[in-house]
């Protein structure tokens, strides 16, 4: 039996459940009474909203990332423990590694250990098949799932994240409407977050009756010698081209180091955009023109959610956050 056990049986929201079970006033005692009555039929004994009846709760949550080694994640592993510690939760980490079948067992680990809500890192949570989704959806009938920088529609289920289509399409946008109309674009994923970048580089060639290069558009492994390497491949065969837009700052800093070895003028004969924002956008020469993805307000938000959920609020499933472009030494339009 589950939270949406009762909400069926009592006829009544979940979020009504929830508010029942942490004792909020904006519930009527009629409503009240009713909820609890079918807590006590059915055998429901609550988890994650224990706190409202002054039952046992283990007062933290788990932490889902694939690979804590990332600067984006480990960043953003930083900012929710933060968030969490100034709400009085403790948390507990899992780096899962980006295979499924370890991914569900750290699921069930962590649920096993009855924390009050599991926050998953990343959208290579989300596989492109549905079904093996389910396991979340699952999961979200018994506590709150948290996704940072990833969408999945279900019940109990909160994504926070940054808007990657629109943050690519604007500046490959903006390298169009200056002249760098051959663009290459290298990314690391077909993740959740990844196709949308990649949206976002197609359709700003689409606005421009552009028809991108299918060889202009290269997947690499996430570090910079892979990106240096792609680029050379390119001009090794003759391949001329303007711009390159990254998914991640260590494939930017690859295009740097091509273009140091070949001679070629950063900015005025090649721009460079990287994403997220990292220390290696101000770590290479010149500094590095990158998309601010907003991870330390993703994790805020984030956090901000789960508390909403725990006091049975009105929340938002879903939250956009719009990113930032920050010109530095690479570019000049």
């Amino acid at each position: 039996m589950n939270i949406y056990d009762v909400s069926e049986k009592a006829g009544v929201s979940i979020a009504t459940v929830s508010r029942v079970i942490n004792g909020n006033s904006n519930v009527s005692e009629k409503t009240r009474l009713k909820v609890l009555a079918v807590m006590e039929e059915i055998g429901y004994t609550p988890n994650v909203f224990a706190r409202g009846l002054g039952l046992n709760t283990m007062k933290t949550i788990g932490i889902m990332c694939t690979d804590s080694s990332d600067i984006y994640l480990a960043n953003a592993v930083y900012y929710l423990e933060r968030e969490l510690r100034n709400n009085g939760y403790d948390s507990i980490l899992c780096c899962t590694g980006p295979n499924l079948a370890t991914k569900k067992k750290y699921l069930d680990l962590l649920m096993s250990k009855r924390v009050d809500a599991i926050i998953l890192v990343g959208s290579k949570y989300l596989e492109q098949k549905a079904a093996e989704n389910n396991y979340i959806i699952n999961a979200a009938k018994e506590l709150p799932i948290m996704l940072v920088n990833g969408h999945l529609d279900g019940p109990n289920i909160y994504s926070t994240l940054c808007d990657d289509e629109d943050a690519v399409f604007n500046v490959t946008d903006s390298l169009i409407r200056s002249g760098r109309t051959d663009i290459v674009y290298l990314y690391t994923s077909t993740s959740y977050s990844g196709l949308r970048k990649m949206a976002g580089y197609k359709r700003a060639h689409f606005v421009h009756n552009i028809t991108p290069q299918p060889h202009f558009i290269k997947l690499c492994d996430k570090n910079i010698q892979c990106a240096k390497d792609s680029l050379l491949d390119l001009y090794s065969m003759g391949s001329k081209f303007q711009a390159v837009v990254t998914s991640d700052d260590s494939l930017a800093v690859g295009a740097i180091k091509f273009a140091l070895s070949k001679g070629i003028s950063i900015p005025d004969d090649l721009s460079i955009v990287g994403y997220n924002n990292s220390l290696l956008s101000l770590a290479c020469e010149p500094e590095l023109t990158s998309i601010d993805s907003k991870v330390e307000a993703l994790c805020i938000t984030t956090i901000n959610t789960l508390m909403g959920v725990f006091n049975g609020s009105n929340v938002p499933s879903k939250t956009n956050i719009s990113a930032d472009l920050i010109k530095r030494g690479t570019t000049n339009f």
